[in-house]
């Protein structure tokens, strides 16, 4: 096999599982582990993929790399629409209490489900929210008593964030907060692009008395450039896949409950 064959077999493998690993494509192109990575050299070079440790990730997968959340709502619908019923059955009718809401597209569905929620004993459901959009979804259900942080937009995300809001979120203590991530990993815990938005996470976690982490499981496996959280710093995750079983060992070990959608 020619070189340019395979690596347009790699490019397909990529494309196909978003992630190949350097000895399972020299077993499968029945040639060298050195063949295959002057092969993934060749195509990280021309802006393919990106080298990470054992193998390579789709180009789009860098530690800094993030879509906008208008080109990201129809991603994995239906996953993210399964994840949210599943958060869902935290807040029952019964529930009485608060919850924080992150921004981010699986929690803007779940927000529009909040949107319908009411209670069966009259009490008002607390939402905090760091999103605009949330607070939009949520505006015109009279059981829903609800609390804006407040901080400087950041368009890509529509997160509010910044100094301001953690120092908000710090002096919070809610039931439960569902939060997004754009990677979770065995070494590297949950992860996201930027910066202000990791800070604004990582004071969620510890101000909530449950965090519950919701990561379809195009998240699973991944590692964005700034870690907020450690595995057990979290509760929950609800994910719809199996995670692997590198990460599913670790998840174990730091006592995170995993709910399947």
């Amino acid at each position: 096999m020619y070189a340019t064959e395979r690596q347009e077999s790699i490019a397909l493998a990529l494309e196909a599982a978003g992630r190949v690993s350097v000895s399972q494509l020299a077993a499968d192109l029945d040639v060298t582990a050195e063949t295959v990575r002057r092969d993934l050299d060749a195509l990280e070079y021309a802006g393919l993929l990106r080298r990470v440790h054992g193998g390579a990730v789709s180009a789009s997968r860098g530690s800094v790399t993030e879509v906008a959340i208008g080109e990201r709502r129809s991603e994995r619908h239906a996953a993210k629409s399964a994840i949210v019923d599943a958060a869902m059955r935290m807040l029952p009718p019964t529930f009485r209490g608060s919850i924080l809401l992150d921004a981010g597209t699986t929690t803007a569905l779940l927000a529009e489900r909040i949107a319908a929620w009411s209670p069966s004993n009259g009490q008002q459901l607390t939402v905090i929210t760091n999103s605009m959009q949330n607070l939009v979804a949520l505006d015109k259900n009279p059981h829903l008593d609800l609390h804006l942080v407040g901080g400087r937009l950041r368009g890509l995300t529509g997160a509010l964030v910044g100094t301001s809001t953690v120092a908000q979120l710090e002096a919070l203590r809610p039931d439960i907060a569902f939060l997004g991530t754009n990677g979770i990993s065995a070494g590297f815990g949950l992860s996201t692009p930027d910066e202000l938005e990791g800070a604004v996470k990582g004071a969620m976690v510890k101000s909530a008395r449950r965090a519950v982490v919701l990561a379809d499981a195009a998240k699973l496996d991944q590692e964005a450039l700034v870690r907020f959280a450690a595995l057990d710093e979290i509760d929950t995750l609800v994910t719809d896949e199996v995670p692997g079983p590198e990460l599913l060992e670790a998840l174990t070990l730091a006592d995170v409950e995993v709910l399947y959608a």
